[in-house]
């Protein structure tokens, strides 16, 4: 190491080369996150130019070469000289670091771009872009290597950022490369990611921006966004449009069963903030202006304990939240605390409180303001910082939620009043949680009279080693008794099919004895107050008969841990028993002993004789084929299904949890027609002959 450190050694980086040199300052990263962020960054000034009233369709394209292209029927980029610099409104937009149309000049009343960078960080990124822009009757183009405008000597076929570049060198040109009718305008924005910037694994991810693409839809009513994705064998598109704005949005965020029907709290407010403002004569001079904010709410609640949160600030959405859902989250609490108070008898709270988790559970929500140049906390825009929001966002909730609980109509009060009982049963549970949770200990087989006396317990003390096992009816149970390692295998019998929770209440689910009685035996509580450290099991293990009423069992049975005890799931900690369908005693010749064989489904136990043909062996008629548990013998129960040497689990994962919501929501839900809709549509995919009837 040297000492000497003078001015000599210091660097002064121009232009587009800080964002070259220092990537993720501006995009967070150079994974993938940071590829999409850039697109986000294209997408963004399209939407904003539909939020102004301009336009109200954008294509997104994904090649099949890598890049990706954007289109919009917006004003388009200025293609006018810029005074200042003497260069073209699209030259000044893509390679000027804070330059753009989105400064207070009265372009945009409230958008998303604030720092001026997007656009010209997406070029500087980029091995190659090409912009198009059409206005005035024409359509103007220009090209882009890492930044520097020029030209590609392209050849007949597709553009490709391989092709021969040659720059700019005494003025830079804004090639009319076409006509369009009068009124006609738009921007086209087609880039190449830059390899020597980008990791070798970074890649647009669909989902991402599918999902992207259809929350942006909801936020923007009448705006469609369609995804085309020509990068696979055939090219796949999807469409989003909704008219319904953010009460769409949260209709589509609930899965559950809803308490309330989606409330929208809609309000401004006016704050006065000091900021430079650019005068003709380019300088800088801190002026004081009024600023408005308007704010958009759809909330509602349901049965379930989930939080769906999402706000947005000029449509871009801040996932770290920020002042104005600071606003909202605590006027919420103050209101609701407030409104219990009020009906405290009839509540019968105490001396509780609520808490914002009390609050929060079976919400979702979507929050919107409109504000002229927020503050966000860095370029990535992912928290609002503008103080001021805070105060207008709580003086809207305040006075809507007053209005809706002082509401003399019948359906409002009905919501209110079953919301309160849902806020206070959530407050309830939570301190008895609290409670038997400071006071829970592990039950050994003389302590556990308080647990269900239909359990039967194993006698370890290692929870990692322990599994507890569901079983349908008492007459699995007997044989269950006898198959079992008593040191680390405990049964629970349940009766039938269960309470089917997606639709029944949280008061049903409790007050239902199998439900309790599973919840009481695992030890770790349920729904938000679900403690997986406190289980006492290392595993579940659901074992029903192998026909369609024990697989609608299981799936009533894992729609019971996917909405109450759903971290077990998480947590790989929750099985489903494969017991065998078959059981095929090959007949060997001679005083050597026959051969069982067990079969797990009728294509494997066909497959199974087959071999025993072609093999020359006989096996005894008829072939046993098992109706129930019930109808093994306890050495053949613990050899196939219990006996951890032998058996074979299906561990149940919860790779998408939202996805799975949804399923289950299909499949178990109040709704009939998405269910019907769905056992249509599937019916070509039954086989007639897997029918157990």
């Amino acid at each position: 190491m040297t000492a000497e450190y003078s001015a000599h050694h210091l660097q002064v980086l121009e232009g587009l080369e800080a964002v070259r040199k220092r990537p993720g300052m501006y995009i967070g990263s150079n994974g993938s996150p940071g590829l999409m962020h850039c697109l986000w960054e294209i997408i963004d000034n399209a939407v904003d130019e539909a939020v102004a009233g301009n336009g109200t369709r954008i294509d997104v394209i994904l090649h099949g070469d890598g890049s990706v292209e954007v289109r919009d029927r917006g004003r388009g980029v200025p293609v006018d000289v810029e005074p200042r610099t003497g260069l073209s409104g699209v030259e000044v937009v893509y390679t000027k670091l804070h330059a753009g149309g989105k400064f207070g000049g009265g372009s945009y009343a409230a958008s998303g771009g604030l720092h001026g960078v997007g656009a010209s960080v997406v070029n500087a990124l980029s091995e190659r872009l090409e912009v198009e822009v059409d206005r005035n009757g024409r359509t103007w183009a220009m090209s882009f290597h890492r930044g520097e405008p020029g030209v590609f000597a392209d050849g007949k076929g597709e553009p490709t950022p391989d092709a021969p570049f040659t720059p700019f060198e005494e003025r830079s040109e804004l090639r009319v490369v076409g006509k369009v009718a009068k009124g006609v305008t738009g921007t086209r924005v087609r880039y190449w990611a830059d390899r020597q910037i980008f990791t070798k694994d970074a890649a647009f991810q669909l989902d991402d921006l599918v999902t992207r693409a259809r929350q942006t839809a909801f936020l923007v009513p009448g705006l469609e966004i369609v995804i085309r994705d020509e990068r696979g064998e055939e090219p796949v598109e999807t469409a989003y449009r909704f008219d319904g704005g953010i009460s769409e949005f949260v209709d589509f965020l609930a899965t559950d069963a809803p308490i309330t029907d989606t409330w929208r709290l809609t309000g401004s407010g006016t704050f006065t903030e000091t900021v430079p403002m650019l005068q003709a004569n380019g300088h800088m001079v801190s002026t004081e202006v009024e600023r408005e904010c308007r704010v958009d709410i759809a909330l509602r609640w349901g049965t379930g304990y989930d939080t769906h949160i999402r706000s947005f600030v000029n449509i871009i959405s801040t996932p770290k939240g920020g002042t104005h859902q600071q606003g909202f989250e605590q006027e919420l609490l103050k209101q609701l605390r407030d409104q219990v108070a009020a009906n405290a008898r009839r509540l019968k709270v105490g001396n509780d409180k609520l808490e914002k988790d009390d609050v929060l559970a079976g919400l979702s929500a979507v929050l919107t303001v409109e504000v002229p140049e927020p503050q966000f906390e860095g370029q990535t825009k992912e928290v609002l910082g503008t103080p001021a929001v805070r105060a207008i966002v709580a003086k809207v909730v305040r006075e809507e939620l007053k209005a809706r609980f002082a509401s003399a109509k019948r359906d409002d009060k009905n919501q209110t009043s079953m919301l309160l009982d849902k806020v206070v049963s959530e407050m309830k549970a939570r301190v008895s949680a609290r409670a038997h949770k400071e006071t829970q200990r592990r039950k050994n087989a003389l302590e556990s009279s308080s647990l269900p006396t239909k359990l039967v317990d194993c006698r370890t003390q290692d929870v990692a080693q322990s599994e507890l096992f569901i079983v349908e009816g008492d007459s699995a149970l007997g044989t269950a008794k006898l198959a079992r390692n008593s040191e680390y295998q405990a049964l629970l019998p349940i009766r039938g099919k269960i309470l089917n929770v997606q639709k029944a209440s949280i008061s049903d689910m409790l007050s239902n004895a199998e439900c309790a009685s599973i919840i009481q035996v695992v030890g770790a509580g349920s729904g938000r107050t679900f403690d997986i450290d406190a289980a006492r099991y290392g595993k579940i293990i659901m074992m029903s008969d192998a026909d369609v009423d024990g697989a609608h069992i299981r799936t009533l049975l894992l729609t019971l841990f996917y909405r109450y005890m759903r971290p077990l799931v998480e947590a790989g900690r929750v099985f489903s028993a494969v017991p065998p369908l078959h059981r095929i005693i090959v007949i060997n010749p001679g005083s050597k002993p026959n051969e069982t064989i067990y079969t797990y489904s009728e294509a494997e136990l066909h497959r199974l004789l087959d071999k025993l043909r072609k093999a020359g062996k006989r096996w005894q008629e008829p072939i046993q084929r098992y109706k129930g548990l019930g109808e093994m013998d306890a050495d053949q129960l613990a050899e196939t299904t219990m006996m951890r040497e032998g058996r074979l689990l299906r561990r149940v994962r919860l790779e998408d949890a939202e996805a799975a919501g949804r399923v289950f929501e299909i499949l178990m839900g109040n709704e009939v027609g998405p269910r019907r809709e769905f056992i249509v549509e599937s019916a070509d995919r039954l086989s007639r002959e897997s029918i157990d009837a």
